[in-house]
């Protein structure tokens, strides 16, 4: 049962860590809370087109945030550090 590729990669994150990643070709993805390591891997691959060598994978648990009165959370997601083989690189912003 594969999955789409869209369905696995949600969207890139962008912050100043991931960009220090990414020149040691370490890519940054939030990812469906039940993909596993091979469907992101396989998913990277299709999307992009280019070869991974390792996958990490972190749940990212909800930190308490207040709306005026009322107490809650923010959600839960997951993360994905995606390294890629050497001389791949994904271009984020098509730049």
């Amino acid at each position: 049962m594969n999955k789409d590729p869209r369905e696995v990669i949600i969207r890139p994150i962008i912050t100043e860590h991931s960009y220090d990643m990414m020149e040691n070709n370490v890519f940054t993805f939030e990812v469906a809370k039940t993909a596993n390591k091979v469907e992101i891997a396989q998913a990277v691959e299709a999307i992009f087109g280019v070869k991974v060598v390792n996958v990490n994978t972190l749940n990212v648990k909800p930190k308490p945030k207040r709306m005026r009165y009322k107490a809650g959370t923010t959600r839960t997601w997951k993360k994905a550090m995606v390294t890629l083989q050497e001389g791949d690189t994904i271009e984020i912003f098509g730049a």
